[in-house]
């Protein structure tokens, strides 16, 4: 069977991206793995539930983690709406530039520091993303595989065939919110490979 690659990310986030108010995230991996990589250049958003906590999250985007719990699909269930393209990587090692990142994203400095903390030979992974509104959610259910403390899972290229993903953002407008965050990061990190 022929799968796609998805990312799995707190709905909250999902959501933020999918509105064009976030344009980046930031990973180290899950419990099960020895280090984040991207071998993918484009995937699904894969909204998870878990961990997710509205102390981890800035105040003014506490309601929105409130909205997406109140939406969620039922509990054996996935929904995905999103798809997004890679289009820069960085690596974050330093908690300075961690706190210079802060305005473009809806988590807390102090959730992002424990995250640097974690593992602290590795570094953070900070993908800049263009994202992409599905035509409709796909829903599928909520296999045991998919389950657990890892960042990306295999789904049936079926459910997606077909879709024609519109962009949250349009080229002109992407390229000029992401240029002050790349610059940014070109200036405090090298590339990742």
């Amino acid at each position: 069977m022929e799968t796609v690659k998805a990312l799995k990310e707190w709905a909250v986030t999902v959501k933020a991206l999918r509105e064009g108010r976030q344009l980046l995230v930031m990973r180290k991996g899950g419990i099960r793995e020895k280090r984040f990589d991207v071998e993918f250049k484009s995937f699904y958003l894969y909204p998870t539930y878990e961990h997710q906590r509205p102390e981890l999250l800035k105040p003014q985007f506490r309601p929105d983690l409130e909205e997406t719990l109140r939406s969620a699909p039922p509990p054996d269930t996935v929904s995905l709406s999103c798809w997004a393209e890679v289009t820069d990587l960085f690596e974050v090692q330093d908690e300075e530039h961690v706190r210079a990142l802060s305005p473009h994203h809806i988590w807390t400095d102090e959730y992002l520091l424990n995250r640097l903390h974690w593992r602290p030979k590795q570094p953070l992974t900070v993908m800049l993303l263009r994202v992409y509104r599905l035509p409709q959610p796909v829903s599928l259910p909520l296999l045991p595989q998919y389950v657990g403390c890892f960042s990306w899972v295999d789904l049936p290229a079926s459910l997606f065939a077909g879709l024609r993903p519109q962009p949250v953002l349009d080229h002109q407008e992407y390229e000029a919110r992401v240029a002050p965050l790349r610059a940014l990061l070109a200036s405090m990190t090298v590339p990742a490979t």
